[in-house]
């Protein structure tokens, strides 16, 4: 990554963050990337993760960072500087107004983890307007997995946020040693809680966000703030 100008508040970024408190899985975390998305450099950090390319179009606004989906594209997928196997991260998006009517209500919102060039990472999806969620584990070569789905759940509506987090980080020690503990949750609602044994086989380590729909997601506007990566505490 050519990018010596942006060394600097990407340094800023992990200045000052303090150890959070432990969340429901009872694994303890620190901050270690937050952006805010308030600045043109700070929006900058964030680079395109997509085969649809330049059919994913970026922007930005005073506080976020703007995401269109391009022709014949099912999704469009961003990731941030932080590179690594066990993370958190934590977004919150919006599926904004211009989006046309007929993709609505099957766009997605979501956050990747464990993402590679092959397609493969854990992901967890969120139909704002069908208060549903998936939590979904891409192996490569067009496989994908729907590990959890969780229906019935308070998700916001149109132009409202929507508090995104998915953490994957592996068991270290005991009888399940070297699978991934991946939790997801939805505007603090804990929507997946899964043991995966074959985690070795993601092996991809970038973490970041996407707007999409099923089918086609031609035209969807979203938008994500508020980025906060983190990792084990201790580690």
């Amino acid at each position: 990554m050519t990018m010596k100008s942006r060394v600097a508040a990407v340094s800023a970024s992990l200045l000052g963050v303090l150890a959070l408190a432990a969340s429901a899985s009872g694994a303890g975390v620190i901050g270690l990337y937050r952006n805010n998305m308030e600045s043109s450099v700070l929006q900058a950090q964030i680079v395109n993760f997509s085969s649809a390319g330049s059919r994913c179009a970026r922007g930005g606004s005073s506080h976020a960072f703007r995401i269109f989906v391009g022709r014949a594209t099912k999704e469009c997928g961003y990731r941030t500087p932080v590179i690594g196997r066990d993370l958190e991260i934590a977004a919150v998006g919006r599926l904004l107004e211009g989006t046309p009517k007929q993709v609505q209500h099957k766009a997605f919102l979501a956050l990747n983890l464990r993402a590679g060039s092959a397609d493969t990472r854990y992901q967890l999806a969120v139909f704002p307007l069908q208060h549903k969620a998936q939590l979904r584990r891409y192996g490569g070569a067009g496989e994908l997995e729907y590990v959890r789905v969780a229906r019935a759940i308070r998700t916001n509506g149109i132009n409202r946020a929507n508090e995104l987090r998915l953490r994957a980080f592996n068991d270290t020690s005991g009888p399940e040693q070297g699978s991934c503990h991946v939790l997801a949750w939805v505007g603090g609602q804990l929507v997946a809680d899964v043991t995966d044994p074959a985690a070795g086989q993601l092996q991809g380590r970038f973490s970041g966000f996407s707007l999409g729909a099923v089918g086609n997601a031609k035209g969807a506007l979203g938008s994500f703030d508020d980025v906060v990566v983190r990792v084990p505490s201790p580690y």
